[in-house]
């Protein structure tokens, strides 16, 4: 448990120092979080940075995209490609405001209830937007723990769940998906 430690801290502290200052971090709003980690689905980061701000403004809460029409919606989200994460989302919004009050409920169970929405979603939302102290495992993150614990024979879930800091669990998930995006990458991986 001494190495995990070590490597809890010495991570935290790289992320600290370089972890990317995106705007889905600097808000604790789970609708835009939501938003954000739908964009993020098989997209580039640099397009969804362009495509985050106007989307929200044009649908700034979840009300307010439950309420618009489908049409809308597609085309607020033209140009990011894979227009069923759109209707998925929109969908989503139809449904938390008629099952959940319109307030995006916290608990996982509730999120993956909800259309598109998957258990990497779930503990992404729950995690980042309601501060849940959840594993988070995406590609990065698979990356950077097969890396970390190449012995390992249990699933990655499992694995993230048993490397999960005490505390913090909101920056180490950051701190992970961002080692794996910028450092411990699939192609000249610089994390040895």
């Amino acid at each position: 448990m001494k190495s995990i430690s070590n490597c809890h801290r010495a991570i935290l502290q790289w992320y600290r120092h370089h972890g990317r200052n995106f705007p889905w971090r600097r808000t604790k709003d789970p609708f835009r979080i939501l938003v954000s980690e739908v964009m993020l689905q098989q997209t580039q980061v640099s397009r969804v940075l362009q495509k985050y701000p106007p989307f929200l403004r044009r649908f700034p809460t979840l009300s307010r995209l439950a309420l618009a029409s489908q049409a809308d919606v597609l085309r607020a989200w033209q140009g990011m490609g894979y227009n069923n994460r759109a209707v998925r989302l929109h969908l989503l919004a139809k449904k938390v405001r008629k099952e959940f009050n319109g307030r995006l409920p916290g608990a996982i169970t509730d999120l993956q209830s909800l259309p598109g929405v998957g258990r990497y979603t779930a503990h992404a939302v729950a995690c980042f937007a309601f501060r849940q102290h959840v594993p988070v495992v995406d590609t990065n993150i698979a990356r950077v723990l097969s890396r970390l614990l190449p012995r390992q024979r249990a699933d990655l879930w499992s694995l993230a769940e048993r490397v999960l800091p005490s505390r913090k669990a909101y920056d180490w998930n950051q701190a992970l998906m961002d080692l794996g995006a910028t450092v411990c990458t699939a192609s000249n991986p610089r994390c040895d």
